[in-house]
């Protein structure tokens, strides 16, 4: 998706180019003048757009357009809020009901899904938003004396000289009044006063977990929360069930109706799960398989990294190798065993037993793990465009991250037949399952114990709010720019708003338990899930990061030093 204004039409494919707008969507590629801006004849604008097709039973177009002069550039899915038939098309449905409304967040309003738009009205007014967690990119430029252009875009191609795109932020409904624009020569002085930022609550907001991230359910425990696993309370019991209704609710609808693309046939899979064999993706994976033809397999895409400087210490003798840190879970994140293979990496394990304990549970199922290996020299040659694609995030941790989604999401490794060979394979699944937010939602990470540690639950509860209110900063924008270079749409069941208005509300007590050991009382609900679900090893596994799980970080010697918010 690109929208430029001010520059000629004729231009516009060279900042397609610019900004990278051709590798996101391989289906359908269009560029349209707009011809709404008539206050100033200096003014112009274009939109370019580039389809996945993901939705309905053919490409649909775009922009959306209609005969009064409105246009709708969208990057979505609508999986709650609008009745969508699956034979139809969210984007024209949604500009449909955009063209009746008075007012485009009414509308917005309404939806529950990742998205972002760009809505040109014909009366000289353009809106543009993301949705509420931020879960699709979307980057602006404002107009600057060096390069006087307000651009859109999905992504850009990196640091531009004289452009300075940012993230758009997902705080409300923003609004350009081109009308209050009368000279182009004021073109940059006048754009930000013709700038507004509207609020997403309206009258017409029918479920308000759509509009705003709820606040977490702060009422602490009234009594001492007993140490036990196998008698859980009639709450938990209750929260259990309806956790397990939600959660495989928010799975059904991002796994159902995915149009084929691809020879229906065996080995063919529409839907793939970024799977380190953490209990996170399981789950989903477990779920993913209640709701898909047994006929189809599902692609498990377990990325691994040779790593020069894990390999230099491994080939070290016992004892000689370097600590940089004195926790036992980083060691065993960053020294792998001796007599490993360069991809035995952790996610690499962890990700073959939880596919053997996946095909116990689903034996009717034919679950591809596919083994994504990442040699140095190709993360090397692809770490520029890799850069190029997370801009603006620039960070040492990012571009770990980003390597892992990169060479994850575009699916390239091998599969083990059932006679013990292996065979190369490409997923062609252009539906990625997440499972990015539960550790936010239910108390996975470190820093959780240690706040009820210093401050017990009144300190625990404290932290998870921060969490909840960090959602929509989580970086979403970055994954979705990397991924969907691979032509490819990542969907996160856990950050469904309906999943997390769900454990906002629940009493703390009912989501995580402190006394317990890690990997018992962090993310408890979850893990009385997984258990409930047979997967009993899942339900006992214990976080690693995707960097360190995958070996896409500390690549080389001094790295080791190198803090994860450092600029590169």
């Amino acid at each position: 998706m690109l929208v430029v204004v001010r520059i000629p039409p004729a231009e516009t494919q060279a900042l397609v180019q610019l900004t990278g707008g051709l590798e996101i969507g391989p289906d359908h590629q269009k560029v349209v003048k707009l011809d709404v801006l008539s206050c100033s004849t200096a003014l112009a604008a274009s939109a370019y757009t580039s389809v996945l097709h993901l939705r309905g039973d053919g490409v649909t177009p775009q922009p959306h357009q209609n005969l009064d002069g409105d246009i709708l550039c969208w990057n979505g899915e609508i999986f709650e809020g609008l009745d969508i038939l699956p034979n139809e098309n969210d984007g024209k449905k949604l500009f449909e009901a955009l063209t009746r409304a008075e007012q485009p967040v009414d509308i917005l309003a309404q939806i529950e899904g990742p998205w972002v738009i760009v809505n040109m009205k014909s009366t000289n007014t353009l809106y543009y938003a993301r949705d509420p967690l931020g879960r699709r990119s979307l980057l602006v430029h404002h107009p600057t004396e060096e390069q006087p252009h307000f651009i859109i875009a999905s992504s850009c191609n990196g640091a531009i000289a004289g452009f300075e795109f940012e993230e758009v932020t997902p705080d409300g409904i923003y609004c350009i009044k081109f009308d209050t624009i009368r000279e182009a020569e004021g073109f940059v002085s006048a754009f930000g006063p013709a700038t507004q930022l509207f609020g997403r609550v309206t009258q017409a907001a029918s479920k308000k977990e759509y509009v705003l991230i709820p606040p977490l359910n702060n009422t602490l425990p009234s009594t001492e929360i007993q140490e036990t696993w196998s008698s859980p309370s009639p709450g938990i019991k209750q929260a259990l069930e309806d956790f397990l209704n939600v959660l495989n609710q928010a799975v059904e609808l991002r796994v159902q109706h995915v149009p084929h693309h691809h020879p229906v046939g065996p080995g063919f899979a529409r839907v793939a799960v970024l799977f380190s064999g953490g209990i996170d993706c399981t789950v989903l994976a477990y779920l993913a398989h209640k709701h898909l033809p047994l006929s189809e397999p599902i692609d498990l895409l377990n990325v691994a990294f040779e790593n020069p400087r894990t390999l230099k210490a491994a080939s070290k003798p016992p004892g000689k190798c370097k600590k940089t840190r004195n926790s036992s879970e980083a060691a065993e994140q960053d020294v792998p065993e001796q007599g490993r293979s360069t991809y035995d990496v952790p996610d690499r394990l962890t990700g073959r037993e939880e596919t053997e304990e996946l095909r116990r549970c689903c034996p009717e199922r034919t679950w591809n793990f596919v083994e994504i290996d990442v040699p140095y020299e190709e993360c090397q040659r692809e770490r520029p465009k890799v850069q190029n694609l997370m801009y603006p995030n620039q960070t040492v941790m990012d571009l770990s991250l980003a390597l892992a989604l990169f060479f994850a999401s575009r699916g390239i490794g091998h599969i083990t037949n059932s006679d013990g060979t292996s065979a190369p394979y490409t997923s062609q699944a252009r539906v990625l399952l997440s499972g990015l937010g539960s550790d936010e939602l239910l108390g996975g990470y470190s820093r959780h114990r240690k706040a009820f540690a210093r401050d017990g639950w009144q300190g625990l509860v404290e932290e998870l709010q921060l969490d909840l209110t960090r959602l929509p900063s989580r970086n979403l924008g970055r994954d979705d720019r990397v991924i969907s270079s691979n032509g490819k749409e990542t969907r996160y069941p856990f950050l469904s708003l309906s999943v997390v208005s769900f454990l906002a509300n629940l009493p703390v007590e009912t989501k995580v338990n402190p006394f317990l050991e890690e990997g018992r009382g962090d993310k408890m609900l979850l893990r009385m899930l997984a258990e409930r679900m047979g997967l009993a090893l899942a339900s006992r596994r214990k976080k690693r990061a995707m960097q360190f799980g995958s070996r896409s970080a500390r690549m080389e010697g001094g790295d080791a030093d190198r803090k994860g918010d450092s600029i590169l």
